[in-house]
């Protein structure tokens, strides 16, 4: 195909191919032609305009297919438009002349359909330069339309269209005559051709005024014609030409109208037209007199329909401008048209009339209008229903009989009452929370108007009035309760009335319906209400007869609606409920016998309708309250159910047609309950066979032969042999009214499930039983008793038991059962009924499946072979080639090649034959199965199947879409199939690939909109497989083009293909969208137009979101948005954010609403000029968007918040730091864009728009409270909005905010305070009120109860409060007890101090401590009810019978969930407040119990919560619960009294230890483990303060404390009971975790080893580290001596191990960072100066032990001296002979290896090192005499020695002269450490050796600076110690001159030194100042 790009036609490479690779090569070159002539120089065009030209003319001479003949005119007119235009016209009349041709024969037809596709495209792209040729053109095309066939009309339409699109206003000469040949065509029996006939008229009516003037009505009947006997397309294009037809004749758009004398018409006239033909169609107005006498309508349902789209057409040109300003009149005349009795003559007709009025107000209102503008349209809707009602109650009670109301007249108004209704319900569910405003409203009274309906003696209206309150309650949660109220008041008022009883109880059935909708629920009593309100109308029915029918019905009806609430309302009445039921139906079946004797029709009519009703109760216990049905309850619905399944065979006979109706009604009721039981559980009974047999009698009685196949056909068809049937129902825009089309008779749906029933029983007979039955439907029934069952009822039935039977893996049994199921099988696949052919090969290929035999498979393929060789008919070759592609959908069998090769030959020749398109549709449909079940198998035939895919979709004509169709779906399975191989290189991938981009450019040209949805989702499949190859610079701009469809099939497809390709190429699709030429607007009304150009792709998708109402699509548009929100938002902030900002700012409330709803801050002082610029800039709505919905601005308030996600994971630092980001596209820059949207989204009328900007709000205040201001040092960012934020919250603590939105604002509350951003005294106080104003509602606790919404709610609310509270006091309790140690610290800010500056008033801590008291009381009441809630189920009886402190005992299971998202936040708090009292808390005198036993319960509630939720498997996804519960026990034990309770209890504490262990294993976060260390730390502290205090007592009583402790006498330690062994446990964890090394079994892994290994310690694994040695060094004094003694070679080898991985590496080195482990080592030496100073150590019963063992420990540690650091060894040593008794250190070899190891450190090179000796050898010196002596001894010559020769090598560094300057202390110490006697000789070896430090002059001052330095201290040491021993001072000196001469020089020099300094100091500065002062200013 690289040969087809060029200029020319490569017409040698063409000619080598065959015909049909010649016409795919000619179709490549004319798409490469079409994208290369725009953009090819024009001079090198006309150069080979001459070739080119004969060229495309042999193509079209050559009889080209449509696509090809569409692409070849389109290219033909582009070459003379952008060539030379001379010679177009030589072109046309070459066109003109073969149109003029005789040759009628089909050959020739292609070649005469592109001549005339050639002119339309010449006309269209040339324009006026034809207009010479245009009537000679015109009148060959509207000639040749007399004679032509559907394809020819089809192609003339579509080329006059064209031709008037090119030429404008130059056509007008010619108008009438196409107005006349386009009149025949409009009503043409070709579907295809009414549809190009629409599209011609309507780009006629844009330069022919009479269309639209004198020939309007004309017109109008003719669209009411072409609607009669239309498919959806048709009625799609004719309505849309009618409904602009109309618009412009009520609004001209064209200026030269009046010039012409015409008139605009009004809208009443055009709706008269519109009127006239709903009610007449399309007969003409003559007839209308002769139809009006016989009492016959002819209007036909697709007239209707098609109407009504007109009419939303119409209404949509307008826009919803006109629509605001006119809907009035627009009312009444819709209302007007339904109340008419021709159009609801019969009870279809009533319900198709409403729904089509319905669906205009829907369509309408609905997407055209705005929040405000729709408020409007439901005032007046709610004045329209109340004329109407006073309308019929004034005609009610009208006296005079005459004029008194008619049944007609009460009809009538039915129908206008129940479409305003539903209309009005629709709106305000639509507007939810915003509709808030219409019932607030006196002059519309809306609910006392919808209520008013509900006494309408209509049923019709009663309904759709509740309907509406239903509505009201759903949109309005708070009305839910009110109006539940104000109906059982009503109810309870009005008894006798029986229209009373019927409305008001179908109110409230609505209004419990709606509870499940309305999160925020209904209080639980109103159950009770309902409960009582049912027992008595069903006690009272028989007290009255005439209204009997009514109150039974009504009881049953409020039950049935009371089990919606769920299990939690219904099991506190099922026991009321069962008793209802019992009396309901007889108590066994013999009275119902003696029962059936007694009464006559009527009251048998009434017993019925109660016990339908109470059948229809049990139905919806068993849907919503399935938990509720054990086997006790079933057994006692079993004895009615058995009475009522006796009842229905019984009655019929008794009474007939008396009772037909009503019986239905309980037969249906019967089966319905009998559906939803499993049938086990009345398998037993003797009802199962009363059941079977009654179900056998009515599947096959006589009155249900005639059935809906539409409605029980199509759910056993598989789901994709449906799109043989036409487009799906959900796929349109107009499923409400296009559902009527096909209307369901009556008795449908009971069929339907006897049907399913029948089904269900059968699941639980055994094989044999099941094969019985089949048989007897099958065999028995038709061959024995002779009957005839229809196919639409057997052949489900059949299929249902053998799909049974296939689930079960049983056979079907023995051939006699087989035959018939097989026989009516194959029977049904030759049906003419398509649906049932289609339900015959899914039934077929379930049989082969259940048989499950090879031989059979075989035989049944072969069978269907033989039928397609033999048959000719259509209806035969299409059932049976659909079974074949059916059977390898299910059957493995016939995978083999062979069977694979013969299937697909036959499809292969089916799908060619051109006689029958029907036959090519489904075995294309067949094809496609095959290919995309048989997967690698199919690759052989790929090739052969591409080359037919596009033979076919090149030469089939455009008006077989249903075979386009086919082909699509078999081009798409041949994507599937080869999946990524499409990727590959190679030429035979290389053609496959590009065989199928060109069959999807072939179906993206297609006119049908499911085919070019097709191709956009071919073409997303191959750039799923191999992006590289599809090219996205078209194929985005062909999505853009679509999203204005208006097919919705087409828009799921596009939205879906872009949601694929956003998630890798966001940034690529948005460019080629926003470089797409011509503007897409993407709505029809030009209130809410918006252009790619203007707002991009993603604004385009958000306009498209607010219009669209299709779930799966708005879905679709969302992940879109996401995806793209993912790749490019944080490159393209300010864009997105502007985005968000304009579709949030896009509300129809307008500037004053808002006002209204906003808060005003004047009242409070110095805030209005802190909030008026924000007010005034939310009412601003400038930027592309109006009138958008309020779910489409939540989703841009939740798009926010994924924005600043992601600038927080995937973006630059800079977005959240004010410093760094110096450009604009940084999200921190941006802030005040983010604070004003939450503010507006948090001050809106929708709730659920508060709740997001609200949850906004919390989440910028998280992000950027701690982000400084650059500008202004010690204050943050956030400070300068603190007006803002609390303007924002003040609306949700009003009285009337909803709970949900008050808790949401708790939490923000809570964020603020504590996120430190408050500076202001002012500030903190408004939003401290706000908290304070809720803290007062949740005082008065269950005293002020809420009748507006559920109990659970006010818990909700609570805990939101209490939870805040908690975590504001988070802030201050922690600094009140900081405060003592931390003065100088950010914890004592001026917010909490007692006073803030005089008149300022207290600060935080102040005015929290006035609550404090309450806050307490609440908050443990809060826990206690938690522990409440968490008990097992056990334990329920012991729960309290009212409930806890804030929740009810009937509302526990939706409190549930609120305590468990609070508790953490108060433990902590709680914990906190007990840490600042000390425990200590004063008690009231009328307290039962002591302090004492208060506090106790106090602490054992915070450790229950704690160690509860802790040992909990679940917690591992609620961290931030686990550091709770740690903070609040680390804030317990922090005081003495709960420290001493843990200290005094070891069961409680190895408890405790043991969940810290666990979690210790089981959660990783370093926070986490740290504070479970410190946790540990604490326990082990108040274990040593409960030992001490023994201890001590023990010694005041018989001196034996030390003896005290964990081990006692025997030294032994319990696992599970000791303490020790537990905190042992958890830090042996810690420290093998963190140093694997330290375990033997790891020592000898490549992770362990003895040395030489890199440690990798994180700083917290260091801090872990730490903590863990730390514990480990205070367990021995809790041991007893024998237990220390046992556990001391544990703690030693951990010690020692710890410090041998330490010293490994180097000194402050490590993986972890110098820091890291500077903190590990430090703790190490630590820990074992703590155990080696240990008390045990010195304790004569275990003394010698630990001489032993800490001998040992010393060997070890003289062992590792190979290691790096030296220093740390050298300082553990220290420690050692520091600490350690002297018998440890003494003892020899130990003491010389010590001695030796200071020796070999002496002798190191590294100065660091040689200094750390000289201070640790100084604190050997000065120790103890029997630790000092042998180290003085051994080491005291090679200090000296090295001190000496200092004087030959100065110190170079300073480090060098550290080390000299601590050896001279060391030499000191030792000096000093000598006896009397021996100190003068020791000293006159110092003074030598600090003299020869000494520099003279001349070296002095060149010497480098430690030299210098070293003299300097030299100097001072020798003047310091020389007086302190004179004598020896002046021996030395007269014995030494040299050193004498030099001390003296060294002494000169030093005063001279000093006077130089003195002298400087007394000369005063001469230097001149730098700044001279001007006096002279002349």
């Amino acid at each position: 195909m690289e040969r087809a790009h060029s200029l020319l036609l490569n017409e040698e490479a063409c000619s080598q191919l065959g015909e049909h690779q010649r016409a795919e090569f000619v179709f490549e070159w004319l798409r490469f032609l079409k994208k290369l002539l725009p953009a090819a120089d024009r001079a090198d065009v006309k150069k080979n305009q001459k070739c080119l030209v004969e060229q495309l003319t042999g193509i079209l001479i050559g009889s080209p297919g449509p696509p090809t003949r569409w692409l070849l005119a389109h290219c033909l007119a582009l070459l003379y438009r952008v060539g030379d235009s001379l010679t177009s016209s030589h072109t046309v009349d070459r066109c003109n002349d073969i149109i003029r041709s005789k040759d009628d024969s089909p050959s020739y037809l292609p070649t005469r359909l592109a001549a005339i596709a050639c002119l339309g495209a010449l006309y269209e792209q040339l324009g006026r330069l034809l207009v010479n040729t245009f009537k000679e053109t015109l009148a060959n095309l509207l000639k040749a339309i007399k004679s032509a066939e559907s394809q020819g009309r089809y192609e003339i339409m579509l080329s006059v269209e064209k031709i008037l699109r090119g030429l404008g206003v130059s056509a007008m000469p010619c108008h009438r005559d196409i107005y006349k040949a386009t009149r025949a065509c409009l009503t043409d029996r070709s579907m295809a051709v009414r549809c190009a006939a629409a599209k011609c008229l309507l780009e006629l009516q844009r330069e022919a005024v009479f269309l639209w003037t004198s020939e309007l009505e004309n017109v109008a009947t003719l669209c009411f014609r072409a609607f009669e006997s239309s498919n959806y397309d048709v009625r799609v294009a004719i309505s849309k030409l009618l409904g602009t037809l109309l618009a412009t004749a009520v609004e001209p758009k064209q200026p030269t109208a009046h010039r012409q004398g015409s008139r605009r018409s009004s809208l009443e006239e055009v709706m008269d037209l519109l009127t006239g033909g709903f009610l007449r169609g399309g007969a003409g107005f003559l007839r209308a007199s002769g139809d009006k006498l016989k009492g016959t309508s002819s209007v036909s349902k697709d007239i209707r329909i098609g109407i009504t789209q007109s009419c939303v057409v119409f209404v949509s040109c307008l826009g919803g401008v006109w629509l605001e300003a006119n809907f009035s009149a627009l009312l009444v005349l819709l209302m007007e048209l339904v109340s008419q009795t021709r159009a609801t003559q019969t009870p279809a007709d009533a319900v198709c009339c409403r729904r089509c009025i319905s669906f205009i107000l829907r369509a309408t209102l609905g997407s055209l209008l705005g929040e405000k503008a729709q408020i409007a349209a439901a005032k007046e809707i709610c004045l329209a229903i109340g004329k109407q009602k006073r309308a019929v109650d004034a005609a009610m009670c009208d006296g005079n009989v005459e004029t008194r109301v008619t049944t007609t007249d009460v009809a009538a108004s039915q129908h206008v009452l129940v479409c305003a209704l539903l209309e009005l319900g629709s709106l305000v569910q639509g507007l939810a929370s915003t509709a808030a405003s219409l019932l607030t409203d006196t002059s519309t009274a809306l609910l006392d108007t919808v209520i008013s309906v509900l006494l309408h003696p209509s049923v019709s209206a009663r309904l759709a009035a509740a309907w509406c309150l239903r509505c009201v309650a759903v949109a309005l949660p708070s009305q839910g309760a009110v109006l539940l109220d104000r109906c059982a008041e009503r109810l309870n008022a009005l008894k006798s009335c029986p229209e009373a009883v019927a409305g008001y109880s179908s109110a409230i059935a609505a209004l419990l319906g709606a509870v499940q909708h309305c999160p925020l629920g209904i209080p639980h009593t109103k159950g009770n209400v309902v409960m009582g309100l049912a027992e008595d109308l069903l006690r009272s029915a028989t007290q009255n007869s005439r209204i009997s029918i009514q109150r039974t019905q009504a009881g049953w009806l409020l039950l049935s609606s009371l089990n919606t609430l769920g299990p939690a309302v219904v099991e506190h009445h099922l026991p009321r409920m069962l008793v209802l039921w019992r009396c309901a139906f007889p108590p066994s079946i013999r009275d119902l016998d003696m029962e059936l004797r007694r009464g006559d029709h009527f009251t048998w009519q009434v017993t019925l309708e109660g016990r339908a009703g109470a059948l229809c109760a049990m139905k919806s216990l068993v849907i919503h309250c399935r938990d509720l049905l054990t086997d006790d309850v079933i057994g006692r619905l079993l004895t009615p159910l058995a009475c009522a399944v006796a009842l229905v065979p019984t009655l019929i006979k008794s009474y007939g047609n008396l009772i037909k109706n009503t019986s239905v009604v309980f037969r249906l009721r019967v089966y319905e309950i009998l559906a939803l039981l499993p049938p086990k559980t009345y398998e037993g009974e003797k009802s199962f066979g009363i059941v079977l047999k009654q179900l056998v009698t009515d599947i096959t009685g006589p009155e249900n032969v005639v059935c809906s196949e539409l409605t029980l056909l199509p759910p056993l068809c598989h789901s994709d042999d449906l799109a043989l049937l036409g487009p799906a129902l959900q796929d349109m825009d107009q499923h409400y009214i296009e559902e009527q089309v096909c209307q369901r008779p009556k008795g449908v749906v009971t069929i339907s499930l006897q049907i399913q029933l029948m089904y269900w029983i059968s699941v639980t007979l055994n094989h044999l039983v099941a094969m019985s039955l089949c048989n007897f439907l099958f065999y028995d029934k038709l061959r024995d008793y002779n009957l005839w069952i229809s196919p639409q009822l057997l052949t489900p039935l059949s299929f249902l038991c053998v799909q049974h039977l296939g689930s079960s893996r049983v056979g079907l049994g023995p051939e006699e059962v087989r035959k018939p199921a097989l026989g009516l099988l194959v029977g049904a696949l030759e049906s003419s009924n398509p649906l049932l052919r289609c339900m015959a090969a899914e039934g077929l290929s379930r049989l082969v499946q259940v048989v499950n035999d090879p031989a059979f498979t075989v035989s049944m393929t072969l069978v269907s072979f033989d039928k397609l060789k033999t048959a000719r008919d259509a209806v035969t070759r299409t059932g049976h080639a659909l079974a074949l592609g059916s059977l390898y959908r299910y059957v493995g069998g016939i995978s083999s090649p062979q069977h694979l090769s013969a299937c697909v030959g036959i499809l292969f020749t089916l799908s060619q034959d051109s006689t029958s398109p029907e036959v090519q549709r489904w075995a294309l449909h067949s094809l496609s199965m095959v290919i995309d079940h048989a997967g690698p198998l199919y690759h052989g035939h790929v090739e052969a199947s591409f080359t037919l895919v596009l033979r076919l979709l090149l030469s089939i004509p455009p008006t077989h879409v249903e075979v386009h169709q086919s082909l699509g779906r078999c081009l798409n399975a041949l994507v599937t199939t080869l999946g990524p191989d499409l990727q590959g290189e190679g030429q035979s991938v290389s053609a496959l690939r590009t065989s199928c981009l060109v069959g999807c450019a072939v179906m993206q040209d297609s006119p049908d909109c499911l085919v070019e949805a097709q191709a956009i989702s071919c073409l997303q499949q191959l750039h799923m497989f191999a992006p590289r190859h599809v090219n996205l610079a078209s194929l985005v701009p062909s999505l853009c083009v679509n999203l204005c469809s208006s097919y919705l099939s087409l828009r799921r497809a596009v939205v879906a293909c872009l949601r694929q390709l956003a998630q890798k190429e966001a940034l690529e699709v948005s460019e080629h969208a926003v470089a797409l030429r011509s503007p897409i607007v993407t709505s029809v009304s030009s209130s809410t137009d918006v252009t790619i150009k203007e707002v991009g792709l993603e604004g385009a998708l958000f306009s498209l979101l607010d219009r669209e109402s299709d779930p799966r699509l708005c879905q679709d548009i969302q992940e879109t948005l996401v995806h793209m929100m993912s790749s490019i938002a944080t490159g393209k902030l300010a864009h997105w954010l502007k985005l968000c900002k304009d579709v949030l700012s896009a509300s129809a409330g307008g500037c004053d609403v808002k006002r209204k709803r906003r808060p005003s801050l004047s009242e409070e002082e110095g805030e209005r000029d802190d909030d008026a610029s924000v007010f005034h800039a939310t009412s601003e709505s400038s930027g592309p968007f109006t009138n958008l919905r309020w779910s489409t601005r939540v989703f841009a308030v939740e798009c926010v918040c994924r924005i600043i996600a992601l600038c927080e994971s995937h973006g630059h630092p800079a977005h959240f730091d004010m410093a760094l980001a110096q450009e604009h596209h940084f999200l921190v820059l941006h802030l005040a864009a983010l604070i004003r949207m939450a503010f507006m989204a948090a001050t809106d009328h929708s709730d659920k728009l508060r709740l997001s900007g609200l949850q906004t709000l919390l989440v910028i205040i998280r992000k950027f409270a701690a982000i400084p201001e650059p500008e202004f040092p010690g204050h943050v960012i956030l400070e300068q909005y603190q007006a803002n934020v609390g303007a924002a919250l003040r609306p949700a603590f009003t009285a009337d905010a909803p709970p949900d939105v008050t808790a949401k604002a708790c939490q923000v509350c809570s964020a603020w305070i504590a996120s430190g951003v408050v500076s202001d005294l002012r500030d903190l106080r408004r939003v401290h009120q706000l908290l304070a104003s809720s803290l007062v509602k949740v005082q008065a606790g269950k005293e002020v109860p809420s009748q507006l919404y559920n109990e659970g709610t006010s818990t909700m609310e609570t805990l939101a409060v209490l939870k805040a509270w908690a975590e504001v006091s988070h802030c201050w309790l922690i600094p009140v007890q900081a405060c003592p140690g931390r003065q100088g610290e950010q914890a004592a800010s001026p917010l909490l101090e007692e006073d803030c500056g005089g008149a300022e008033g207290p600060g935080l801590l102040t005015l929290v401590q006035t609550d404090l008291a309450t806050l307490s009381r609440l908050w443990l009441a809060a826990l206690q009810d938690y522990v409440l809630l968490t008990l097992p189920q056990d334990y329920s009886a012991q729960l309290p019978a009212t409930g806890g402190t804030f929740y009810t005992a009937e509302t526990a299971e939706q409190a549930r969930p609120h305590y468990c998202s609070s508790w953490a936040p108060i433990l902590h708090a709680t914990a906190l407040w007990l840490n600042s009292t000390g425990f200590i808390m004063s008690t009231s005198l009328a307290s039962v119990k002591s302090p004492e036993d208060i506090s106790s319960d106090r602490l054992h509630l915070i450790l229950s919560i704690s160690v509860e939720f802790l040992c909990s498997p679940h917690s591992h996804d609620q961290m931030e619960n686990i550091s709770s519960c740690l903070q609040a026990l680390q804030a317990l034990l922090e005081v003495s009294w709960p420290r001493s309770k843990v200290g005094n209890d070891q069961v409680l504490s190895v408890e405790l230890l043991s969940v810290l262990h666990r979690l210790i294993v089981t959660r990783e976060a370093p926070g986490v483990q740290l504070a479970v260390l410190e946790l540990v730390r604490q326990v082990v502290c108040a274990a040593q303060e409960h030992v001490k205090e023994k201890r001590h007592s023990a010694e005041g009583e018989c001196g034996a404390g030390t003896l005290f402790g964990e081990g006692r006498d025997t030294g032994g330690l319990v696992p599970g009971r000791s303490l020790v062994f537990g905190a042992l446990e958890l830090c042996l964890c810690v420290l093998v975790r963190k140093l694997p090394q330290l375990s033997p079994k790891l020592a000898g892994s490549p992770s362990g080893g003895q040395g030489g290994s890199s440690l990798s310690l994180s700083d917290s694994d260091c801090r872990q580290v730490a903590a863990a040695l730390a514990i480990l060094s205070d367990l021995p004094s809790i041991c007893s001596p024998d237990g220390s003694v046992s556990i001391l070679p544990t703690l030693m080898y951990l010690l020692m191990g710890v410090l041998r991985e330490l010293v490994q590496q180097p000194c402050g080195g490590g993986a972890g960072g110098g820091e890291a482990l500077g903190l590990v080592v430090p703790a190490a030496l630590q820990a074992l100066r703590a155990v080696l100073s240990s008390p045990m150590s010195r304790s004569e019963k275990s003394r010698g032990a630990w001489a032993h063992l800490l001998r040992c420990a010393l060997n070890t540690l003289l062992d590792f001296w190979d290691s790096v650091d030296e220093v740390s060894l050298l300082t553990a040593l220290t420690i050692f002979l520091l600490t350690a008794s002297p018998e440890v250190t003494t003892a020899q070899p130990l003491q010389t290896r010590c001695i030796d190891k200071f020796k070999a450190s002496l002798e190191s090179k590294d100065p660091v090192v040689l200094s750390r000796s000289y201070q640790l050898l100084m604190s050997v010196f000065q120790s103890k005499t029997g630790v000092a002596v042998p180290f003085i001894q051994g080491l005291g010559s090679c200090v000296v020695g090295h001190l000496q020769g200092v004087e030959r090598r100065r110190p170079q560094s300073s480090k060098e002269l550290q080390a000299i300057q601590d050896g001279v202390r060391a030499l000191e110490a030792l000096v000093f450490a000598a006896d009397e006697m021996h100190r003068p000789q020791l000293v006159a070896i110092l003074l030598p050796i600090l003299i020869s430090f000494l520099l003279d002059e001349n070296a002095l001052s060149s010497a480098p600076a430690p030299a210098r330095t070293l003299h300097e201290s030299a100097l001072q040491d020798l003047m310091r110690i020389g007086p302190q021993h004179s004598s020896v001072f002046k021996a030395l000196m007269a014995s030494s001159p040299h050193m004498k001469s030099r001390l003296e020089a060294a002494v000169k020099g030093n005063q001279e030194s000093v006077n130089a300094k003195a002298t400087q100091l007394q000369v005063p500065s001469k230097t001149s100042p730098s700044i001279q002062l001007k006096t002279n200013f002349l």
